[in-house]
């Protein structure tokens, strides 16, 4: 047995049990702090629609696979470091630190020598994956946090904890394309399809990086927010077929965060020769993609999921200069499953958050 295991921390969290999704206080075990490891006190932690999914088992059918329970959510994660690993180089005590997505990878494969470690085909998800010593990893919905500190990311001291969060979620999964697909050349018209926790923070990016955003809803009322709030350049109704009509071939590129079933054709009438859908909404049915509107422009239809830490500090980096966090709602922890509920039926702007330091008390 090794000494992590013989000496684990005891933590204290919220879990479902059943894909009920009822999340309930769950007492738990960390691992010790290894000499490569960052631990935290856990501040805040942003509420990720993949937790209102994975908590009910709704993406068994997908690449995630079934879900495993106890299954403690998050991975939005940020807080204060308590303890460091005696190898630890990049990290002490006292500093403001988050936890995305991964918490593990293989760093042998392609993409992990090329800071891609999202793209590793054994990364290991922050919770309900397994970690390298085969013990279950549990996310941030609970009072400390143990990681690598590979994957561990600075907040920089400019940048509140509560706002940050949900950046390293919804943050690096639209900083990403923005960066890798060129579409962050000032001048450029970029589209943002859905205004929800991905698509205002993608606004908010793309504005920072001096291009034109427009943003692409569903919904007539959000215009005034678009605009007057986000400060959106423009606005389409994509089932306003003067609008788009009108729209047609102005984009350089569109970052679709769409994640309800919906066509790609009208979103590729609006690019340019040469312009880019870039999807990182995840429908739940495959979608029908219109070949013959690509071949006439050179068009692509892409996928971008999260980013690697690298670039995954480069975003934070980028976001504590241009002031740029989430809109969210912070909630205490016994909050957690009505504002699962609201988030079934988008009833929030934009991202939950839950003030895990303030409001989450150990069981007796």
């Amino acid at each position: 047995m090794s000494a992590e295991q013989e000496h684990p921390k005891k933590a204290f969290g919220w879990a479902a049990r059943d894909s009920s999704g009822v999340l309930s206080p769950f007492n738990f075990s960390r691992r010790e702090t290894g000499e490569k490891d960052v631990t935290f006190k856990v501040a805040y932690c942003g509420i990720c629609h993949s937790d209102l999914h994975l908590i009910k088992n709704e993406l068994e059918s997908t690449e995630w696979g079934a879900s495993t329970y106890p299954l403690v959510p998050g991975h939005e994660i940020v807080g204060v470091v308590t303890e460091v690993g005696s190898k630890v180089e990049k990290f002490k005590v006292g500093d403001k630190v988050g936890v995305g997505c991964m918490v593990g990878s293989c760093h042998s494969c392609d993409n992990c020598a090329n800071n891609l470690e999202n793209y590793c085909p054994r990364w290991i998800p922050t919770f309900g994956g397994k970690y390298h010593d085969g013990t279950t990893t549990y996310g941030g919905y609970s009072d400390i946090m143990v990681a690598d500190e590979h994957f561990v990311v600075n907040i920089p001291d400019n940048l509140p904890l509560d706002g940050a969060a949900p950046l390293l979620c919804a943050g690096i999964t639209t900083y990403s394309p923005l960066r890798y697909f060129g579409l962050d050349k000032p001048g450029m018209h970029v589209g943002v399809a859905g205004l929800g926790g991905l698509g205002h923070v993608a606004v908010k990016f793309a504005k920072a990086m001096g291009v034109k955003v427009t943003v692409i809803s569903t919904s007539p009322g959000k215009e005034e927010e678009a605009i007057k709030h986000l400060h959106a350049d423009s606005f389409l109704v994509c089932r306003d077929e003067d609008q788009m009509q009108a729209a047609m071939g102005t984009m350089d590129g569109i970052i679709d965060t769409v994640s309800a079933n919906h066509p790609l054709l009208p979103y590729i009438d609006l690019l340019k020769s040469h312009g880019k859908l870039v999807m990182v909404g995840a429908p739940e049915k495959r979608p029908e993609l219109p070949v013959f509107p690509l071949l006439m422009g050179r068009k692509i239809v892409a996928g971008s999921c999260i980013g690697g830490m690298k670039e995954t500090q480069e975003m934070i980096d980028f976001a504590a200069k241009h002031n740029v966090t989430a809109d969210i709602e912070v909630i205490p922890i016994d909050y957690v499953n009505t504002a699962m509920e609201r988030l079934a039926k988008t009833d929030v702007r934009y991202r939950f958050v839950i003030d895990i330091g303030n409001t989450l008390k150990p069981s007796s």
